[in-house]
């Protein structure tokens, strides 16, 4: 039996389909390249915000077209965890719908057939641990949690995959040594909140030593943090990142805001003071730290005063990397009943400004490697002989890239030094450097 699976969303749900694959495999399937080649055609879908619920239902109309006599199509993820009753009640040709909480029951149902259509259970209490099937390339994400505790008045994440359930050290280790051992030279370590690992264990000191047990793995070249909260950012972190080599110097830090008014609305427990502070402690402590953030324009109640000050706080922080998203209004959550809802434009036309604001800061930031050395991870050969790549101060899919030349040959996977040329407001461009013999 042949399996396709399309995967939407975050990096959590490639995870997440790579765990299906290879409880799939242990049973004896095989992974289809293609939907004509497929026996079964899973899907799996995000449900965060309604931009990402539309890819998602599309996709699952797209895929309904392309179904063929005898095959089977699956809906999983976190759009069918959330709506499933509904999904299964608008799309009848979907065979079965299975949430983010139930994947060790997926070998069964692509075997069966009945009337049954849903598995959608609540999370578990503890972290469950599945078998996984890395579908490849050098750089990988490890989850060390599932769920979160932080019940932001937005988000509807707490609902759809439960509370917080930090992994056990050596589960996640053992997981790491094999991806080391498949030939993964980056590891980004992820969790909806990787600094509240291992509070649900009584501790709050087991990220520092899980992430200095990652960097003694023969292999691994760069290991990246992603979706840090502020207020979880301890000095014993900070130390750990300075002074491990194999961590990058590049922290992913989704603040949302920097009003506290809009802060404590949104039940998050940084203060505009406190996120200054950290991020001042991090430039201190580690002076050539690339740090991305994530904000929230047209949160319920956000006036023009607290935009304005938005603004102004990003023209004072100057973040390296930083992405907007408009408010969603997400049913279920505190947020969507909240009286002063912004209007749709008017969130959107803000979060356009501070795009535009922000781009002038990045090509700013990004003018002073000009000229420097710079160590890049070659991702792709382009048919012109020329190259692109990252740097360790950019994470895969989201941050900006280098544009070079170089010598014939260089693969995909291998780390080069480039000199860089110029800059631009998202990427950089360069020439390969080789040292003097």
């Amino acid at each position: 039996m042949k399996v396709l699976i399309k995967t939407l969303g975050c990096e959590k749900n490639t995870v997440d389909s790579e765990n299906a694959m290879a409880l799939l495999a242990q049973t004896g399937c095989e992974e289809a390249k293609d939907v004509r080649d497929a026996d079964v055609l899973i899907v799996n879908t995000c449900g965060f915000i309604h931009d990402a619920k539309q890819q998602s239902i599309e996709t699952i109309f797209d895929l309904i077209r392309e179904k063929r006599e005898g095959q089977k199509l699956i809906v999983t993820g976190c759009l069918s965890q959330r709506y499933a009753k509904e999904l299964a009640a608008e799309m009848p040709e979907v065979d079965f719908f299975l949430g983010v909480n139930d994947y060790a029951k997926l070998p069964d149902i692509v075997r069966r057939a009945g009337k049954e259509r849903i598995a959608a259970n609540p999370a578990p209490k503890e972290y469950e641990e599945l078998p996984r099937q890395f579908s490849g390339g050098v750089s990988a994400s490890i989850k060390i949690a599932e769920g979160c505790n932080n019940i932001c008045t937005y988000c509807a994440i707490p609902f759809i995959r439960g509370l917080y359930r930090s992994r056990k050290p050596e589960a996640i280790l053992t997981e790491a040594k094999h991806l080391a051992e498949q030939g993964v030279k980056e590891l980004l370590v992820i969790a909806q909140d990787v600094t509240g690992y291992g509070r649900d264990f009584g501790r709050s000191d087991m990220l520092p030593q899980l992430l200095r047990d990652l960097c003694a793995i023969d292999g691994l070249k760069w290991i990246r943090l992603m979706y840090c909260y502020e207020d979880e950012i301890t000095p014993e972190l900070i130390r750990t990142i300075r002074e491990e080599p194999k961590i990058c110097k590049y922290l992913d830090i989704p603040i949302q805001h920097s009003s506290d008014r809009i802060l404590k609305a949104m039940n998050r427990k940084s203060t505009e003071q406190s996120i200054k502070s950290t991020i001042s402690e991090l430039r201190k402590q580690i002076p050539d730290i690339v740090i991305r953030t994530t904000l929230i324009t047209g949160f319920p109640g956000e006036t023009k005063e607290d935009f304005k000050a938005l603004q102004d706080f990003v023209s004072e922080m100057r973040f390296d990397r930083l992405g907007v998203f408009p408010y969603s209004k997400e049913e279920g959550t505190a947020a969507a009943n909240m009286p002063h809802q912004v209007r749709s434009d008017v969130k959107q036309r803000r979060a356009d400004r501070i795009m535009a604001l922000q781009q002038k800061i990045s090509l700013e930031n990004n003018q002073k490697y000009i000229g420097r050395n710079m160590e890049v991870l070659v991702e792709e050969v382009f048919e012109d002989g020329s190259y692109s790549g990252r740097t360790c101060y950019d994470a895969p899919e989201i941050d900006d890239g280098v544009l070079f030349t170089g010598p014939a040959g260089l693969q995909p996977g291998s780390f080069v030094t480039i000199t860089i040329t110029d800059a631009f407001d998202y990427d950089l461009s360069g020439e390969y450097y080789e040292p003097a013999k």
